[in-house]
């Protein structure tokens, strides 16, 4: 028997099929270790046949990993298949997403145990005397049952292992599966479906369409309809895959599903340790678990027989890609809900503007959620005009009106959440006498000062640098701090309110696992008075005792050189804000701006989605943006920046001749800089084109592919989440 392997190395000198002989027991999509190049590698089992056109005698032999099943079933070799086609990467790239990362290279495997039991009653057995650890072990054994030959040995040392070779006990080796986030655990609670969300779930199973948008505003109850069709599909024999936007938001999500499936719900993300995500993984791929839940990479779960594809707050910029291959999830979830000719359903409160508009055309359903399902309104949005704060005199990050609701807040008992979308102390640290402004070795950024580590951070590649005690430039001592950030909005809270129990929640604090889990269940179970956060609290989170959020720059996001910040300055102002009053009290939000004339913030305010759309989209033509047309990124990125740019070179002279070619099809063509000029010691370049007819992508991931070298990497991004 020949088997076609693809061999685990992801470059274009090793992507193809080679022909190796195999055992007759051989399973397409499983796993084997190849002799290739003088060394045993990694390799996936793609086809079987009878004859190869290398001569026998040339042909060497693959060996199989032990594994219970193929570790790739069917879909997921179909969808492998049309990834590396569409976005013409490496098939092994390709293959890599569909595993445990840890799996590939062996470094983890089944966790088991050794359990023993005993073969015959104790009454039957015959001991010498003085055995009195066999005799002990034997009457735990009688009284316990099959218990673990490790706990044994502990209370009667040697005792197991002679009765084994007495015949008195079987020892036996069972799996053990490593439970992450064991502790979440909640109360099933059933609830009855309101008019609104049986309207929604009938219109769901039976619309013709396979994508389903649920525009539901926050508090609409839009999980509970999620639940109800995990339900319907689990009663049916099917599987499901439930995706959310931030791994901080899986916890809480997975305590729902748990509370209300148990055990067939497995959680996939990079936060899990090596053995809990390949025991998460092992239990989708065996069937043991029918419910997926993650983060981006959740979609390649090894399920089969899906019933639905449910994909939240489906706007947000992390379900996209940003290393290779760049995919955008929504685009292989309908790839996978076509195959399984299940639903495909996405929600939000604030849709991407692309998607909306194809909900308008029709061409996905549209059904819409405008009530809160307590019936309580919306919170109520204040501006607060920080150009009058200024010259008022008050230089710090907090209003009036802010400083005021927060005492009252306190006062009664109830809960705040303050967003600001910068960790750290300070953003930059400047020397006021020279202008000097510290920046990280490795990239193209200033450090933010870390007060409490009291170091200089970089946010890109991670590198902290000793605090400075004097300008390196002109050796002067007045060192300025200049933007704030969330460690620095802490410290000004605890001189404001003394007693107020403060916690913050940003990538400094939620290390580890259970960061965002314990930060979360400590502000839920009211040990905590005011929660300060990034964009990790914007979204998802049900504090029944938050009864105010400040939004303390609301205009950070509203001013970048991307087409898309103002949809993102709409989405998280209308997603923060929706963290308040949703329970019994009213809620309240404190905006804070220095430009409150804006479009965009005044839709935010009255939670005007329809009028933001049609104003925004209206732009968007005006502009042709996408929709109407769609934006390449080709990055090109190396150590050395002379290969680099003779990379960019070549790159750039293909896609020349392309736009040559085809000039009626590109709105714009050019070659630059990136923003961000170096980052990880990497340098960047990147050319830009808007299509108006995406006929030529295909040619352009083709040169691009031709361009990759081992010490360059061109990579091509498709409206890409950040362009910077």
């Amino acid at each position: 028997m020949i088997a076609e392997v693809i061999v685990d190395i992801a470059a274009s000198e090793t992507d193809r099929i080679f022909d190796y002989l195999c055992d007759e027991n051989t399973i397409v999509g499983s796993r084997v270790r190849a002799p290739f190049g003088g060394k045993t590698v990694p390799g996936f089992v793609m086809r079987l046949k009878e004859t190869s056109d290398v001569p026998e005698h040339r042909l060497k032999r693959v060996y199989p990993t032990p594994d219970e099943l193929p570790a790739l079933n069917a879909e997921c070799l179909a969808l492998a298949d049309k990834i590396t086609a569409r976005y013409r990467v490496p098939k092994a790239l390709t293959l890599r997403l569909f595993l445990p990362s840890e799996m590939r290279t062996g470094k983890v495997r089944e966790l088991t145990r050794n359990y023993a039991e005993l073969t015959m009653p104790f009454s039957e057995m015959k001991f010498r005397a003085g055995s009195k650890n066999q005799i002990g072990a034997a009457e735990y054994l009688e009284k316990n049952g099959k218990s673990d030959c490790a706990y044994l040995n502990t209370l009667f040392p040697g005792g197991v292992s002679a009765l084994e070779k007495k015949g008195y006990v079987k020892i036996t080796k069972e799996q053990i599966l490593r439970d992450p986030y064991k502790e979440v655990v909640s109360e099933s609670v059933e609830r009855t479906l309101t008019p609104d969300q049986e309207r929604a779930v009938k219109t769901i199973e039976t619309d013709s369409r396979t994508v389903q948008l649920l525009h539901g505003v926050t508090g609409s109850g839009k999980t509970e309809i999620y639940l109800t069709l995990i339900a319907k599909c689990l009663r049916e024999g099917k599987s499901s895959i439930f995706l959310v936007p931030e791994i901080s938001l899986t916890p809480q999500m997975l305590s729902q599903l748990r509370a209300r499936f148990g055990k067939q719900a497995a959680i996939l993300h990079s936060g899990l340790s090596a053995g809990e995500r390949f025991d998460e993984w092992w239990r989708l791929r065996t069937g043991e678990a029918k419910i997926a839940i993650g983060a981006r990479s959740a979609i390649f779960s090894p399920l089969e027989n899906l019933g639905v594809i449910i994909i939240d707050e489906e706007h947000d910029s992390s379900y996209s890609s940003e290393s290779a291959p760049r995919y955008n999830t929504f685009d292989i979830a309908l790839l996978r809900a076509k195959r399984n000719g299940c639903k495909l359903v996405l929600g939000s409160a604030t849709p991407a503007v692309d998607t909306y508009k194809r909900a308008v055309e029709r061409e996905f359903s549209l059904i819409r959620l405008d009530k809160r399902i307590n019936q309580k309104p919306l919170p109520e949005i204040m501006i607060a005009d920080m150009r009058r704060e200024v010259r008022r005199g008050n230089s710090s990050a907090f209003s009036g009106v802010l400083k005021e609701e927060l005492a009252k807040c306190l006062a009664s008992g109830n809960q705040a959440i303050l967003f600001l979308n910068r960790r750290g102390y300070s953003q930059t640290v400047i020397c006021k006498e020279c202008g000097y402004v510290a920046k990280c070795e490795a990239c193209d950024v200033s450090l933010t000062y870390h007060r409490e580590e009291d170091c200089l951070k970089c946010h890109y590649c991670g590198t902290k640098y000793n605090m400075l005690s004097a300008c390196p430039d002109c050796g002067g001592k007045k060192l300025s701090y200049a933007g704030t950030g969330t460690q620095r909005i802490v410290a000004d809270l605890q001189k404001l309110y003394p007693t107020a129990r403060i916690i913050r929640m940003d990538n400094d604090t939620t290390s580890g696992k259970e960061g965002h889990y314990k930060i979360l269940k400590t502000f839920a179970e009211h040990k905590a008075d005011i929660l300060v956060g990034t964009q990790m609290i914007a979204k998802g989170h049900d504090f029944p005792a938050v009864t105010l959020v400040g939004i303390l720059d609301a205009d950070m996001s509203l001013h970048f050189s991307d087409y898309r910040s103002g949809e993102r300055t709409f989405q998280l102002l209308t997603q923060v804000a929706g963290r308040s009053g949703r329970a019994e009290e009213k809620g309240k939000v404190v905006l804070q701006t220095f430009d409150p004339e804006n479009d965009v913030l005044r839709f935010a305010t009255t939670y005007d989605y329809q009028g933001f759309y049609e104003n925004e989209i209206s732009l968007r033509a005006a502009m042709a943006f996408p929709p109407y047309s769609k934006i390449v990124r080709v990055l090109v990125t190396g150590e050395d920046d002379k290969k680099t740019i003779e990379a960019l070179k070549e790159v750039y002279f293909a896609l020349e001749k392309i736009y040559t070619e085809n000039t009626d099809k590109f709105l714009f063509f050019n070659k630059m800089r990136s923003p961000i000029k170096r980052i990880q010691n990497k340098h960047r370049y990147q050319v830009l084109m808007r299509l108006s007819d995406t006929s030529v992508l295909p040619e352009i991931y083709a040169a691009c592919a031709d361009a990759r070298t081992r010490d360059v990497l061109v990579s091509v991004e498709e409206n890409p989440a950040n362009l910077s």
